[in-house]
């Protein structure tokens, strides 16, 4: 995008917002001596000029360009909100912090980063998983936006040394939501990030995640047992928490008591009794997991089982009659017993309470309005992998204005899912973890082939699975 010639620096991006760039049909090329220069292929160019002098408060000066033109810079810089929305419509009044953290709101960003270098200071969105910088701040400012967002997270302004973390409650008349903080030193100052954990969870479904109609099947089954372990694994960002609450909601009746503990509760539940983790104060997830056996749960959610003392506790309480639900940092479903092992879990334990092993990644969709077909050369692909369907052609990502110029439009979940089946249960118990040959004759699809599959679809590109299918 850097070489596009309609990419504008952020330096003079940040100078107007969104709702202005669209709503007057502008473009800042310049900003020197107190003077901001646009484009726009307005004809009262006059009237135009008086007027975001005044908005402004700045000498401007106006050159014509066609609409075309006009048009291509306003799609590749200013993004609106989702859903239609502008931008501005979800600010708070000249409060530029929380302008920020609107703005980010409403165009779907997960995380905002502040960041501080020798020579420059950022802001940048996570946007369907990658960082767009979108802000340049004045070095001397920075430090007033950090202590600006401690005190609003309840932290301590004069700690600079060490790690810090809490959390933020946004309200206003159109969304509530809550921000999770992180302060982290660095060698120029203090890097923070946000991240926007919505409370509405009125579209989270296991309809609606990703699952095809087999791996629903297959995983309902599994969730129905009364007692036993779930696991989803995956990376950072992978949606592995989504699924979590999306089964505790098909979970949540009036006759069922539902315990979490999780860092952080990104959704709140009603009806489900959920504990936000403190360490510092030894609230972490083993502590936790043996008081919640003493409340008579029906169902525990861990929110990760990151060492040996937290994965014995679960198997303990799933042993005990227990529905516990939790997530792993592994590559793939049949991964995560290894991982049990290697952390010294006995296979027997494993094979006794693990009732169904998840993996998910979440894959960028091809934008629908600009995705290019062309034939297929197998240059592109990984070596050794086997196609099973001819694969003539495949879409790659090009650009355009209903996608930020990026190539994708949103994101979709895929899964690999595997019930640990009586088979399965004698291969854990003696320890004999290549299962290949069962995936094939059982038909479970794995991250890989189903990866492989929405290429074949045209829903994603091979650059955006690629990591997927070299495993």
């Amino acid at each position: 995008m850097s070489n596009n010639p309609f990419n504008i620096p952020t330096q003079l991006l940040q100078l107007i917002s969104a709702e202005q760039a669209h709503h007057y049909k502008i473009v800042p090329i310049d900003n020197e001596n107190g003077t901001i220069k646009f484009k726009t292929d307005a004809l009262q160019i006059d009237e135009l000029q008086l007027e975001l002098q005044i908005l402004l408060g700045k000498n401007i000066e106006l050159t014509i360009d066609t609409s075309e033109n006009i048009q291509s810079y306003l799609s590749l810089n200013y993004r609106k909100g989702k859903k239609g929305s502008e931008i501005s419509k979800l600010q708070f009044s000249d409060d530029f912090l929380l302008n920020i953290i609107n703005e980010a709101k409403s165009l779907g960003s997960s995380d905002i980063h502040f960041e501080i270098f020798e020579e420059k200071c950022r802001v940048r969105f996570r946007i369907d998983g990658k960082l767009i910088e979108r802000y340049i701040i004045q070095s001397h400012e920075y430090p007033t936006y950090v202590n600006r967002i401690k005190i609003l997270s309840q932290l301590d302004i004069s700690e600079k040394r060490l790690p810090q973390d809490g959390r933020i409650n946004i309200k206003n008349e159109q969304d509530e939501f809550d921000i999770r903080v992180s302060v982290l030193p660095t060698l120029y100052g203090e890097k923070v990030v946000l991240r926007l954990l919505a409370k509405d969870t009125s579209s989270i479904d296991l309809d609606n995640l990703g699952f095809t109609v087999t791996e629903l099947k297959r995983y309902k089954e599994s969730i129905r047992n009364p007692n036993g372990i779930i696991l989803i694994s995956g990376p950072t960002g992978s949606g592995k928490t989504t699924t979590l609450y999306a089964t505790l909601k098909l979970l949540n009746n009036d006759d069922t008591n539902i315990l979490t503990i999780e860092d952080p509760i990104e959704y709140t539940l009603e009806g489900i009794n959920q504990v936000q983790l403190k360490e510092n104060i030894g609230l972490d997830f083993a502590s936790t997991l043996r008081t919640f056996l003493r409340q008579d749960p029906d169902i525990i959610m861990v929110g990760e089982i990151r060492d040996v003392e937290t994965a014995n506790m679960a198997i303990r309480a799933a042993l005990t009659g227990h529905l516990v639900l939790s997530t792993i940092h592994t590559n793939s479903a049949w991964a995560t017993i290894s991982r049990l092992i290697d952390m010294g879990i006995p296979p027997f334990l494993i094979a006794s309470t693990l009732n169904v092993s998840v993996a998910q990644r979440l894959v960028r969709k091809l934008c629908n309005d600009c995705k290019q077909k062309e034939k297929l050369s197998l240059d592109l692909l990984p070596e050794n992998i086997l196609l099973k369907d001819d694969l003539e052609f495949h879409y790659k990502a090009v650009g355009c204005e209903n996608c930020f110029h990026s190539g994708y439009s949103g994101r979709k979940a895929i899964y690999e899912i595997i019930p640990i089946t009586k088979e399965l249960t004698l291969q854990i118990k003696n320890n004999a973890l290549e299962i290949d040959a069962y995936l094939e004759d059982k038909k479970i699809e794995t991250l890989k082939t189903n990866a492989l599959k929405l290429v074949q679809l045209g829903e994603t590109s091979i650059d955006e699975v690629y990591s997927l299918l070299t495993n």
